[in-house]
C-alpha cells in the first residue's frame, strides 16, 4: 500500500519504519525536516509540504504532537482534507481531543475520505518492536481495511466503536498510566527511605500482585537514573488535560488524574517538560 506518513518524532518514525519493513511504500512529511533523514535512507520519500505528500496514496497516517497539531494537518488550506484523494483512509494515531476528531472525521467523511482514530500506547520500546496496542474509533469496514498498516505496527488491534472511541479509551490508559507510575515512584522513595537494595525490591514486588508495565520498565529507569523520553512528560501534560476536560463534561470525580497531572505540570514548570515520565520520581526525592 502506498502511504503517506505526516509526524516523525520519537514514536513516528519507528512505526514508520515497521510499514516499510513489510513492504509498503512510504512518503514522508514532517515540520522538522532533519528527522526524516534515517527514513529516506532507507527508501522513503520525503516531500516539504502535505499537499504534495497525500497525492495518489492509499492510506494517509499522522502521528502528530498536540491537538492543535491535528487541527492543522487536517483542517488548514492544502492539508489532508483538502488534498487527499477520495476512498483514500486517514488515519490519526496522535493522542487528541474525541471532540476535535469527531469533527474531523464527519467533514472527511463529506469528502469522500475513510476517517479512523488509532492512538496508540506502548511508548517508543513498543513501537520499535511493533508491539503497539492500538485503540481505534470508526467504521468497521474502514478497520478492516486498514488493519495490515495496523499489524505491522501493534500487537493488540481494538476497534473500540465509532468515531472517538479510539481516543476515550486513550484517555482512559492515560489516567491508569498516571496512577500506576505515581505509585511505582512512591513505592521506590520509600524502599530508598527504607535502605533497601531498590533492584531486589522491583524484582521482588513486580512477580506479585504490584507487577505493572510500568513498574518493570520506569521503575528500573527510576532506579538507574535514566530520565530520557520514552514518553515526554509536556506530552502526558497534554493527555491528561485532555482527560481531564471530557471528565469536567461529565461531571466526573477524577481525583487520581487531577493530582498525578498537578504533578506533571510543576515538573514543566521546573523546565522538566522533555524528560520522560519516569522522571516524576525526582518531586518525590525533592520532598
Amino acid at each position: 500500500m502506498t502511504i503517506a506518513f505526516i509526524g516523525i518524532g520519537v514514536m513516528g518514525i519507528s512505526m514508520a519504519r515497521n510499514l516499510m519493513k513489510q513492504g509498503h511504500s512510504l512518503r514522508v512529511y514532517t515540520r522538522t525536516a532533519p528527522k526524516a533523514a534515517p527514513l529516506v535512507s532507507e527508501g522513503a520519500q520525503q516531500f516539504d509540504n502535505i499537499r504534495d505528500c497525500v497525492q495518489g496514496v492509499e492510506a494517509v497516517i499522522t502521528m502528530v504532537g498536540f491537538p492543535k497539531d491535528v487541527e492543522q494537518v487536517y483542517l488548514h488550506e492544502g492539508g489532508i482534507l483538502d488534498s487527499a484523494p477520495k476512498g483514500a483512509l486517514v488515519i490519526d494515531m496522535t493522542t487528541t481531543s474525541p471532540k476535535l476528531w469527531e469533527g474531523i472525521a464527519k467533514k472527511a467523511r463529506k469528502r469522500g475520505l475513510r476517517p479512523l482514530d488509532a492512538p496508540v500506547s506502548g511508548g517508543d520500546t513498543g513501537a520499535r518492536a511493533g508491539t503497539l496496542a492500538i485503540m481505534a474509533g470508526g467504521l468497521e469496514e474502514d478497520f478492516k481495511a486498514a488493519y495490515p498498516l495496523f499489524e505491522a505496527m501493534g500487537k493488540t488491534i481494538i476497534l473500540e466503536g465509532g468515531d472517538g472511541a479510539g481516543q476515550h479509551t486513550k484517555m482512559a490508559n492515560q489516567i491508569a498510566i498516571a496512577g500506576c507510575v505515581a505509585g511505582v515512584a512512591e513505592a521506590i522513595r520509600y524502599g530508598e527511605a527504607a535502605g533497601l537494595d531498590l533492584t531486589l525490591m522491583l524484582d521482588t514486588v513486580s512477580t506479585g500482585a504490584a507487577g505493572s508495565w510500568q513498574m518493570s520498565n520506569n521503575g528500573r529507569k527510576m532506579i538507574s537514573g535514566d530520565k530520557a523520553p520514552g514518553f515526554f512528560i509536556k506530552h502526558f501534560i497534554k493527555d491528561l488535560a485532555i482527560a481531564q476536560e471530557e471528565g469536567k463534561q461529565r461531571e466526573l470525580n477524577l481525583p487520581i488524574l487531577k493530582k498525578t497531572l498537578k504533578m506533571y505540570k510543576k515538573m514543566e514548570e521546573e523546565g522538566k517538560g522533555d524528560l520522560g515520565t519516569q522522571a516524576l520520581i525526582d518531586l518525590y526525592r525533592e520532598g
